[in-house]
């Protein structure tokens, strides 16, 4: 043990000494986090919003008023005709085109119904989908109203339905986003800084001479990790405290439960950082070989994009991601108060992935002597 201390003593000094490290560590994932939490988000704002009303009525102007009141939706043009506003559409001037057909109102007064002409620029799919959902939420909103105004016949049945939602009910997306951020910040940073270590350690020549040493290869391996699973401890602490003061995020379960699982899953990272270096010469290499894995990681992670709508084979795939389990048991504890039982599936394939990374660095760590 007294090696081991000695070597992360070591660790820690090499760490302190390097000015330019030190905000690398803790400076730029706090500002990331902080900076994408507000950057990263599901809402669509300023959308830029046309309508063509042939109708001109006391209804058609009404509606069009709710888009301008929408935070949304920016109301820019009153196009006179269907083809300029299908112009300007082609032009990329306007994200969303609504057409109000003649004798709107009289459809609506006489037959309690009436139809809307929307045209959305799809060339982000997503966003076009969030944009509908918009569009549908003023359109029905306005309906209720209406129908209070032209008056339903005695007898016709209105069924309203008053949604609930679970563990966010505000729907607001920072609930939804820090704690798949602070997921991805804790990775990198502690994959990079153990990828780039032992090279480091190859490129300033000390390597050999730490290999001459007496020391078992046990004692260096855990002396050289052990500092960056600190690290990453802090970084998760320091990052849930913020997730609480600025973004208000809930933490209805154990937080014991949270750093138990995080202790496992960054010795998949740092086993993973071990492996990635042994092949490696420089700290470009290994940089440019984590920042693959990472890369695939997050986007097959379900932080940005539902693994449910992914395809059968990368569904598949994601069973072998340590960061999706990372971001799930971070997201059913922190929002849901998930208890050991709901998470303890998720944390034994982490723990088997712990294992298998750390044995393969091991084994591929070569020590002369």
């Amino acid at each position: 043990m007294r090696v081991i201390f000695y070597i992360i003593s070591k660790e820690f000094r090499q760490i302190f000494r390097n000015k330019g490290m030190l905000p690398i560590i803790f400076v730029l994932p706090l500002l990331q986090l902080v900076i994408l939490s507000n950057a990263a988000t599901y809402e669509i704002k300023n959308i830029a919003f046309g309508y063509v009303d042939h109708d001109r009525t006391t209804a058609s102007r009404g509606l069009v008023e709710r888009f301008s009141a929408s935070p949304y939706f920016e109301v820019l043009f009153a196009f006179p005709n269907a083809a300029q506003g299908n112009t300007a559409m082609l032009q990329g001037e306007v994200d969303v085109l609504l057409e109000i057909p003649d004798g709107f109102e009289k459809e609506l007064t006489m037959r309690r119904q009436g139809s809307l002409g929307v045209g959305i620029n799809a060339i982000d799919g997503a966003a076009a989908g969030v944009e509908s959902v918009y569009i549908n939420q003023i359109v029905q909103a306005y309906n209720k109203d209406l129908a209070v105004e032209v008056r339903v016949p005695p007898g016709t049945a209105r069924i309203e339905n008053i949604p609930l939602f679970w563990y966010n009910q505000t729907l607001n997306y920072k609930t939804f986003m820090v704690p798949g951020i602070l997921v991805l910040l804790v990775t990198m940073i502690t994959l990079f800084l153990s990828g780039m270590n032992i090279v480091r350690e190859k490129e300033i020549g000390t390597l050999e001479q730490i290999n001459v040493t007496p020391i078992r290869k046990i004692h260096f391996i855990i002396g050289k990790l052990l500092p960056f699973w600190i690290i990453g401890m802090g970084l998760l602490t320091i990052g849930l405290i913020l997730a609480r003061l600025i973004f208000n995020v809930p933490m209805l379960g154990s937080l014991l439960l949270l750093y138990g699982y995080t202790s496992i899953y960054l010795l998949v990272i740092l086993g993973m950082g071990l492996f990635i270096s042994n092949f490696t010469d420089t700290q470009q290499q290994a940089m440019f070989i984590a920042w693959f894995f990472v890369v695939i990681f997050i986007l097959m992670s379900g932080l940005f994009t539902p693994i449910e709508s992914m395809p059968e084979w990368a569904r598949v795939l994601t069973e072998l991601n340590p960061v999706k389990y990372f971001v799930e048991i971070m997201r059913m504890v922190m929002l849901k108060g998930s208890d050991f039982s709901d998470v303890l599936l998720p944390m034994l394939k982490t723990f088997l992935y712990a294992v298998l990374m750390n044995v393969m660095a091991v084994w591929s760590y070569r020590k002369t002597t």
